[in-house]
């Protein structure tokens, strides 16, 4: 059983959470290519660096996006079920009752 509180977001929320992080990834990539081109004619090295994030960059930023939230949920572990007690002979056990 599952409470209301440890229920999963809304695909639409999680699918709008994913596509505003993919967005800021890949304008972090565009920054950094626009930067390698400008660095290359100034400091070989630095320029180097933005072109590799440029292109790694696009890898990372889906496995990100794609990796969506994950929540543990709270409910009840199915694998630790509590035994329901032992099985008689149908008749109504009562501290009272003798077992003959």
């Amino acid at each position: 059983m599952y409470s209301i509180t440890s229920a999963r977001e809304a695909h639409s929320d999680e699918l709008g959470a994913r596509e505003i992080k993919y967005a800021i990834s890949m304008a972090f990539r565009s920054l950094c290519f626009v930067g390698g081109v400008i660095a290359w004619q100034h400091v070989v090295w630095l320029g180097v660096i933005l072109m590799l994030l440029a292109v790694f960059l696009p890898y990372t930023s889906v496995v990100l996006a794609n990796a969506g939230v994950r929540k543990k949920s709270s409910g009840d572990n199915l694998m630790d079920l509590e035994p329901y007690g032992e099985i008689t002979d149908g008749r109504p056990s009562t501290p009272d009752t003798r077992r003959d």
